[in-house]
């Protein structure tokens, strides 16, 4: 188990650190990851929105915007859980030190060969890969992450909500930052900034202090070690349900983001900064749910926010792909962003509030393989989808599906709604 003690000399009673919307924030560990971490985010969403219209600009193919997306993912179904492994057998730190890195160098290849003229479609999707197969050894030990940087675990809970508010401010000031940059200075610039936008957390890494932690054995081999993971998840039912709703949410409900600049050129007919304020949208609406969800690190019932959540995203995203008026479009992303991360942030932290440290990097990796693996499946969909019947038809079949499933989960399941933490 883990190492980690309860700061009881530095810490404000319970009742009021319970009651701080930025609890975590009190911790200098996290202060660092949270600033340098949101620093890199918002490059990373820079570069998204560049490399979205560069790949329709030079294909206008909007099955492209989905065949991209799904190749970043292919490494994700083959080496999140082995990753997951290595995240509980070593520092997670030293991991992160080296993924972050390969991202980093991946931008600037990027940038490179945009700024050569001689970039074509196949080296995106090269690239693409090349930041799957990083992010597949990344995601794990950045999830399992926030557990080392809380030195009390009653904060534990504000600390992953409070990354969601970090992803949130990035997706809110990124797409917004990207559009202007790319419509006044190109794409270089987007993919150049995003490679410098690494040094933040890189540095706010190295100068962590983080406590010494429980590691699983390293001559236990790899396979075994899967298998206790997966062995756990499938006999927990909550853990088994909620990367269960995960996962359908992920393969069905994300599609309207792949599609989004054929959405911003054929329905909405806006240009670079529409596409940009369109993402943006998405992200203010996130970070309200990410925030309101930190606000309620005291309050129990976490199941009925996850109920809330998983309707709330797909009604949204419904209304979304009714309207063809840009305002009312931007003020339904809002709602679709609060509902996504409502249901997103508070599955993530039921899970770790029932994992044990040893199995952490585990499930966090089969977690996160299920959202990222089937946001692949759902991405490649989604574009063969828009391509025969239109994006907004796409959108649409898409989010009665989500919407469905959910139901279906959540009347099937009720011990969801009972979940607290």
């Amino acid at each position: 188990m883990s190492t980690h003690r309860t700061c009881t000399t530095c810490s404000p009673p319970v009742e009021k650190r319970r009651s701080s919307t930025f609890a975590a924030l009190r911790y200098r560990n996290y202060r660092l990851w949270f600033f340098g971490q949101a620093t890199s985010l918002m490059g990373t969403w820079m570069q998204s929105v560049a490399q979205g219209w560069l790949v329709y600009q030079l294909t206008d193919s909007k099955l492209a915007l989905g065949t991209i997306s799904f190749t970043g993912s292919i490494p994700t179904l083959f080496l999140m859980l082995p990753a997951s492994v290595l995240a509980d057998r070593f520092p997670k730190r030293k991991l992160l030190l080296m993924t972050q890195t390969a991202m980093m160098l991946c931008a600037f290849a990027l940038a490179a060969l945009a700024a050569s003229g001689v970039l074509q479609v196949w080296h995106i999707g090269v690239l693409a890969f090349g930041l799957g197969v990083a992010n597949s050894f990344d995601a794990p030990a950045r999830q399992s992450l926030a557990v080392e940087m809380v030195e009390d675990r009653r904060d534990l809970i504000n600390a992953i909500a409070m990354n969601s508010t970090m992803f949130n401010l990035a997706r809110i000031a990124g797409p917004a930052i990207g559009g202007v940059v790319l419509a006044h200075l190109g794409a270089v610039w987007c993919f150049a900034l995003n490679g410098l936008s690494f040094l933040a957390v890189l540095v706010a890494l190295w100068r962590m202090r983080l406590p010494q932690v429980a590691l699983a054995p390293q001559n236990e081999p790899f396979a075994a070690q899967i298998v206790t993971g997966l062995r756990y998840i499938w006999g927990s039912t909550p853990i088994r349900t909620i990367i269960a709703l995960v996962g359908v949410s992920s393969l069905f409900g994300l599609s309207y983001a792949t599609l989004m600049p054929a959405y911003a050129v054929d329905v909405l007919h806006v240009g670079e900064a529409g596409l940009g304020s369109l993402s943006a949208a998405v992200g203010v609406g996130a970070l309200i749910g990410s925030l309101a969800v930190a606000s309620l690190g005291s309050f129990r019932r976490k199941g009925l926010l996850l109920v809330a959540g998983s309707l709330i995203f797909p009604l949204a995203l419904l209304s979304f792909a009714q309207t063809r008026y840009l305002p009312l479009s931007l003020a339904c992303l809002a709602v679709v962003g609060f509902g996504f991360v409502m249901q997103n942030a508070t599955s993530n932290t039921l899970v770790q509030s029932i994992v044990p440290d040893d199995l952490r990097g585990r499930v966090m990796g089969a977690y996160m393989l299920t959202f990222f693996g089937t946001t692949s499946f759902g991405a490649l969909l989604a574009g063969t989808l828009a391509q025969a019947l239109g994006p907004a038809l796409a959108v649409v079949l898409s989010a009665g599906v989500t919407l469905a499933c959910a139901a279906g989960v959540l009347l099937a399941t009720p011990v969801l709604r009972r979940l607290e933490t």
